[in-house]
């Protein structure tokens, strides 16, 4: 006799019962970009819904997020000047240590997670130091800057720190810089399997940190490589992160489940902004139907194993959640 699958799908409350991956708004991390001014809420033309916003309107923001259910952030600064080493970033009156205690002071129920990088900060926009004979990033010379970053973002208050430059042994440097200056209790979110994608595009935008040379290659991972996307996750958890992430998400659920079934650490993926923007298009332009693909997309990166969502949509699926 052949099954019935149809049994568990024919009543909709059954079909709830039976169902094997669900969606929360606790699942999700929402991006913020901010600058310096006041009363600046600029949208992104290739993102559209996602704002370049100021301090005073990065502070209304995580009103409209709490009142969504949305309590976790991931914090990204774009400061007036930029010079070779990113030094507004290692600046204690810098524009991202400014906003995390502007809104831990307001807001302190938010969960701040903070971008440690330097291709925002920097006037080249790679993401450290410049071997300049390489013509690629100095790895071992921006691990030394970016501990200097990550305490930095500590004393400020940040919840969680996530390094998103690919330097080798970025997890040990920071781990190590963050306990022997007591903040042993701080976690580490490792970007720890980053694809050199052309997913990136519109963030660039957003973030003004498109490269003035080359492209990000020699740094980020060859996108056509399984093995050694597990092995960095591996070597990421072994020195001593606390969450993984696969990015982007879209194009490399197969990693998500390799990785999910090589660690028992939580699994972030970054649902990129390339990803978010392509739904945008084809939704504007009545191509698909645009909720029920975001819902599916966000489904799909449960399924695949990811515990934890950085989206762009976030704001959008919480009120999608609220009329399920």
């Amino acid at each position: 006799m052949f099954q019935r699958f149809r049994r568990t799908r024919l009543k909709g409350q059954l079909r709830s019962l039976v169902r094997e991956t669900t969606l929360s708004k606790n699942d999700f991390i929402y991006p913020l970009f901010v600058r310096s001014g006041e009363g600046i809420k600029t949208e992104v033309s290739s993102m559209p819904g996602v704002f370049q916003m100021s301090l005073d309107e990065i502070l209304k923001e995580c009103v409209e997020l709490k009142k969504l259910g949305l309590y976790s952030i991931l914090l990204f600064g774009i400061p007036d000047v930029k010079d070779s080493i990113g030094s507004d970033s290692l600046c204690e009156h810098g524009i991202i240590a400014t906003a995390i205690r502007a809104i831990k002071q307001e807001h302190p129920e938010m969960f701040i997670v903070t971008d440690l990088c330097f291709c925002e900060y920097t006037d080249h926009g790679h993401c450290g130091i410049i071997d300049e004979v390489n013509e690629t990033v100095n790895n071992d010379a921006t691990l030394e800057i970016s501990a200097e970053q990550a305490i930095i973002h500590a004393k400020a208050g940040a919840d969680m720190i996530a390094p998103s430059g690919m330097m080798d042994g970025i997890i040990v440097t920071l781990r190590e810089a963050l306990d022997e200056n007591g903040y042993e209790n701080l976690p580490i979110m490792a970007y720890s399997t980053k694809f050199a994608s052309g997913y990136y595009g519109p963030f660039r935008d957003v973030a003004e940190s498109t490269p003035s040379f080359g492209d990000r290659s020699s740094y980020q991972m060859d996108p056509a490589n399984r093995r050694e996307a597990i092995n960095e996750s591996i070597s990421d958890e072994i020195q001593g992160a606390d969450i993984l992430m696969v990015k982007p998400a879209l194009a490399y659920l197969d990693i998500v489940r390799d990785i999910r079934e090589n660690t028992s650490l939580p699994l972030a993926v970054y649902n990129v902004s390339g990803e978010y923007a392509m739904l945008k298009a084809a939704g504007a332009r009545d191509l698909i139907d645009y909720d029920r693909v975001v819902m599916e997309t966000m489904i799909g990166f449960k399924r695949a194993g990811a515990d934890i969502i950085i989206s762009y949509h976030a704001k959008e699926v919480a009120k999608m959640l609220e009329i399920v």
